[in-house]
């Protein structure tokens, strides 16, 4: 999948070399995540805490096709998951998603050396590891079930992610550098439930991040 990964970045980069303005960078921040799940269709759905403060980086591939617009595809690794409580809140448990995540989104700037941006799109990626960083409880309802392991011998999470990345963000040109500042927020339409041990659940993600890219392409 990494390698796969790198050859489309390459791809899109021998594109962009043709007839636009490319930069290219490293990127990197903090990312928070939620997430939320239904145990059964009859219960509506159970919030739990996200994880916080994890390190979220990769690599920027910026295109500009035209004046204020163009795409970006970012090759990142970031880490989601969630934290369960008993009803009592004295028990937890934690489980962490390590996903090799790809962005590709359509970029509109406003301004010139300073710029403001949009940038929406989807997004893929594929689950790295799965740990389960503590397991201190389990339900007292064998009927309502809470969010399984996935990290364990006999856990089969599914690997695939996909969903929808929006954000807005600032950046300063300095000659042919450019440093920007951004917000993501994500949603995940894959689930990493792939045995039916409850109904539902859905996964977003928050990113804050700084981004330093060198223009490669100046477009003519």
């Amino acid at each position: 999948m990494i390698k796969a990964s790198f050859i489309f970045l390459l791809v899109i980069a021998s594109t962009a070399l043709i007839q636009a303005q490319t930069s290219i960078g490293i990127r990197g921040g903090l990312s928070y995540s939620g997430m939320s799940y239904r145990p059964i269709p009859s219960i509506p759905n159970q919030k739990v805490h996200g994880v916080k403060s994890q390190p979220v980086f990769g690599l920027a591939l910026e295109h500009y096709y035209k004046d204020h617009a163009g795409i970006e595809l970012d090759i990142q690794y970031v880490t989601t998951g969630y934290i369960e409580y008993n009803e009592e809140e004295t028990l937890s448990n934690e489980t962490q998603f390590d996903y090799l995540k790809i962005p590709l989104l359509s970029n509109f700037y406003f301004g010139r050396s300073g710029r403001f941006h949009i940038k929406m799109g989807p997004h893929f990626g594929r689950l790295m590891k799965a740990t389960d960083v503590r397991r201190e409880f389990e339900t007292n309802n064998p009927d309502v079930p809470i969010l399984p392991t996935y990290g364990q011998e006999d856990d089969d999470p599914n690997r695939f992610m996909y969903g929808l990345t929006a954000g807005a963000g600032i950046s300063k040109v300095f000659g042919k550098s450019t440093i920007v500042a951004e917000v993501r927020a994500s949603y995940e339409f894959g689930r990493p439930e792939s045995q039916d041990r409850i109904f539902d659940m859905s996964g977003s993600n928050l990113e804050f991040t700084v981004s330093y890219l060198f223009q490669v392409l100046e477009r003519k």
